[in-house]
């Protein structure tokens, strides 16, 4: 606790920054294809002609048993609180309308029992011929061929592939839509990986309808979409808040030639929805090429970067104060600068609380969890659930007032008064605060109740 300064019958008292005790839900690195604390892939390097066959297991959860995972020898990763999985459209549903739910499920139970929120991505394929559409598509219309040692990004255009990929979709959300561990969705588009590949091939009216099966089938589910396509990203928010997943970030033509114009248009979505991006390769790949990292870092930063995702590969130890920095400023960061409050109080009275809060992330936080006052004794505990949305609390300072009852159920006593932000079945926010934590609180403050 820092100081305290007494005016009237009010005392404030103000606070430091202190790094979170743990990695904040929804934001900073994520994990890929593995859940917090496993394995990493082991590094690849990217050969000279740099069509990256090799990474093809590396694109698709589950990840096959034969994969190198030696990752956490070769170099460093950050704590993830969240992660991020993407599978096959067949995994999803192998024979038509026959949906494996368990396979997703326990993805969920997977992700809850790691304390992370996930992240999704249905894809409708990869690139090669082991993960295309389902089979049972492929009997019904032409698809595009995938020799093996190609990489063949194109989709079907035969108009029932979105229509049954649409449906699949609309299952998937109508089935895991209510799961909290479930944060966010990727809207996907034509093209391998769902990233959209020539979307000139299809329909505006058919992306849309696309579209229009995400927006309505998941109410609690945040939405990602892919800045590949700003319109379908705009058309979408036209609906409910959709956030933006930029791929191939790092390389240097994607941020400086391909990016900026795209994300000009979409440069408010960040105050409503949150910007993730990917990596272009890896970071240990970023080393050898010689890319930028703090120039990457920045333009991120200024892009209002919520989440990161490094593909669970190695980053190289050189590089970890400032992949620690970078993690310590995405996404929301909130101090609790000062907080003032009354010295006493009687039963009866409606005590004025007031708090700032800075924020000195880049971002807000997008998922409504319950700010709580708690008084505090060495016999009991009084818990108020209050109504702040803490979603309004954008990079730089907000100031926060609280009506509090005193209610005659409050026994006379002196109490600490502490605050903290969670939900039933929502993560545990942490402020970054030298405050004294307690749980899921901090103390922030003392008061007489007669």
């Amino acid at each position: 606790m820092g100081c305290e300064m007494e005016t009237g019958k009010m005392i404030t008292t103000s606070f430091s920054y202190k790094p979170e005790a743990v990695q904040n839900p929804y934001i900073g690195f994520m994990s890929f294809q593995h859940f917090r604390g496993e394995a990493l892939y082991s590094d690849v390097v990217v050969r000279p002609e740099g069509n990256m066959l090799e990474t093809e297991d590396l694109e698709c959860y589950p990840v096959p048993a034969h994969v190198p995972e030696n990752g956490r020898d070769e170099g460093y990763y950050p704590d993830t609180s969240v992660v991020y999985i993407r599978t096959l459209w067949k995994e999803f549903e192998p024979q038509r309308g026959v949906y494996n739910f368990k396979f997703i499920s326990d993805i969920i139970e997977e992700a809850k029992a790691h304390g992370q929120s996930l992240i999704f991505r249905l894809m409708p394929h990869s690139t090669c011929a082991r993960d295309d559409v389902p089979d049972w598509l492929r009997e019904m219309i032409p698809c595009p061929a995938r020799p093996d040692g190609m990489r063949v990004k194109d989709s079907p255009t035969d108009p029932r592939f979105l229509e049954y990929f649409g449906e699949a979709i609309r299952v998937f959300g109508r089935y895991f839509d209510k799961e909290p561990t479930l944060y966010a969705m990727d809207i996907c588009m034509p093209g391998a990986w769902g990233e959209g590949h020539n979307l000139h091939l299809y329909p505006d009216e058919d992306l849309k309808k696309l579209v229009d099966i995400y927006t309505e089938s998941f109410k609690k589910t945040q939405l990602i979409g892919q800045i590949t396509n700003p319109e379908m990203v705009l058309y979408a928010n036209k609906t409910v808040p959709v956030g933006w997943r930029g791929d191939g970030f790092g390389d240097p033509h994607h941020i400086n030639a391909r990016y900026p114009v795209r994300v000009s248009r979409l440069e408010d979505i960040w105050k409503t929805a949150p910007v993730s991006f990917e990596s272009y390769w890896w970071l240990g790949e970023w080393m050898r090429k010689g890319w930028d990292i703090d120039e990457i870092i920045a333009l991120s930063l200024k892009w209002h970067i919520s989440s990161f995702n490094a593909k669970s590969l190695p980053i190289p130890h050189e590089w970890r104060e400032k992949i620690d920095n970078w993690v310590a400023t995405m996404g929301y960061h909130y101090i609790i600068e000062s907080f003032s409050y009354p010295i006493n109080a009687k039963v009866g009275d409606r005590i004025k609380l007031s708090l700032v809060i800075n924020n000195v992330g880049v971002a807000p936080i997008y998922k409504k969890i319950p700010l709580h006052v708690s008084l505090v004794n060495g016999f009991s505990s009084i818990d108020f659930e209050t109504d702040v949305d803490i979603t309004k609390w954008m990079p730089g300072k907000t100031e926060v007032e609280i009506i509090l009852p005193i209610s005659s159920s409050i026994y006379s006593a002196a109490y600490d008064i502490e605050i903290g932000i969670f939900g039933d079945s929502l993560p545990t926010v942490h402020f970054c605060t030298d405050a004294e934590q307690d749980g899921n609180y901090y103390k922030v403050g003392k008061i007489n109740i007669k």
